[in-house]
């Protein structure tokens, strides 16, 4: 018989290398979320230009 002296699981490389994907992931998708309700995309495109939809046109002076 040997003795064998186990780590604990959170002392071992394996879960955290497994852990670590799943946690990348969440957290650019938090970043994502969280620039897509604070940044300010109803800006214009161009001066003198409007878009309506997915069409943009030229606005007439």
């Amino acid at each position: 018989m040997s003795n064998e002296v186990t780590k604990p699981w959170w002392k071992q490389l394996w879960p955290w290398l497994i852990i670590s994907g799943p946690a990348i992931g969440a957290i650019g998708a938090a970043i994502t979320i969280y620039f897509a309700f604070t940044q300010d995309v109803d800006q214009s495109i161009r001066e003198g230009v409007s878009q309506q939809g997915l069409k943009v046109e030229q606005v007439a002076k």
